[in-house]
């Protein structure tokens, strides 16, 4: 089966670098996080095509003001230069976020990212109440970042997000890591709002389940939910195969089209893939 991951990270590799020392330093604190995937660009493309990855999300994310409008030229020229590639975007609460999401969404891009966590912003803030705006009629999913794994932040928390919901209710939303580790929650708000997803990324991994273990009763809940659930894995970041994330879906046990849902259809339709 062809996979169709929305979670998928491709950076400037300056800025790929402090991510990868963020994790150095987490591996230094304790937490095993030996980056499985800490290669060369072409490296990593051959490694997800030999995957059967083939389409992804490059998801980018900025870490104080400044950043986003210069990340989203450097995805854009990603997606030319790689097939499988989807044109993304990313924002920050700062002034000017308004133009430069609009912007890139009249260039293309067919996803965005926002990192609520990293980028310590409050995702209610009035700056992005017209970002928000955007999305929401464009019908563009948003990848966020919101939940309190794996530490909390100062504006993390699905309470907090679900602000959001309330005033964009129709916003194409993808809750990163199913909202770990709330991961009822997560599901609460994809019950509650028509166009809330959630992603698996890192999510029933061995990784993840010694930390924080899956509610019981999450594959009867996933099953019932499956036309909103999408593959997502963190490549290149995670802290095993690519192949354990597969496992740990094909571990709950759901019926064959959920499975073919989670891993390709789900994905394939919020990316646009048919155009």
């Amino acid at each position: 089966m062809a996979l169709v991951d929305i979670h998928v990270h491709f950076m400037p590799q300056n800025v790929l670098d402090k991510v990868w020392a963020y994790f150095d330093r987490v591996r230094e604190s304790g937490v095993d996080w030996f980056i499985q995937y800490r290669t060369d660009e072409n490296a990593r493309l051959t490694a997800l095509r030999e995957l059967g990855v083939s389409a992804f999300a490059p998801l980018v994310y900025p870490h104080r003001p400044g950043m986003a409008e210069w990340l989203n030229e450097w995805v854009a020229d990603f997606a030319v230069r790689v097939p499988e590639a989807v044109q993304t975007g990313t924002f920050y609460a700062e002034p000017g976020a308004d133009a430069y999401v609009r912007k890139a969404l009249e260039a293309g891009a067919r996803c965005f990212k926002s990192h609520v966590q990293v980028g310590a912003y409050d995702p209610r803030d009035d700056l992005l109440d017209g970002v928000w705006g955007q999305l929401t009629e464009a019908g563009v999913p948003v990848v966020v970042h919101c939940g309190d794994g794996p530490y909390p932040g100062q504006h993390t928390g699905l309470g907090i997000f679900e602000a959001v919901l309330r005033k964009h209710p129709s916003l194409t939303a993808v809750i990163a890591h199913a909202g770990m580790p709330d991961y009822s929650g997560a599901l609460d708000l994809v019950e509650r709002y028509e166009n809330v997803h959630v992603d698996t990324t890192m999510v029933g991994t061995p990784f993840s389940e010694r930390m924080v273990p899956l509610p019981a009763g999450w594959s009867k809940r996933v099953a019932g939910l499956a036309d909103r659930v999408v593959l997502g894995s963190d490549f290149p970041n995670i802290p095993y195969p690519y192949e354990v994330q597969l496992d740990a879906i094909r571990g709950w046990g759901l019926p064959a089209a959920a499975e073919q849902a989670i891993l390709h259809d789900n994905g394939a339709r919020l990316l646009q893939l048919s155009r």
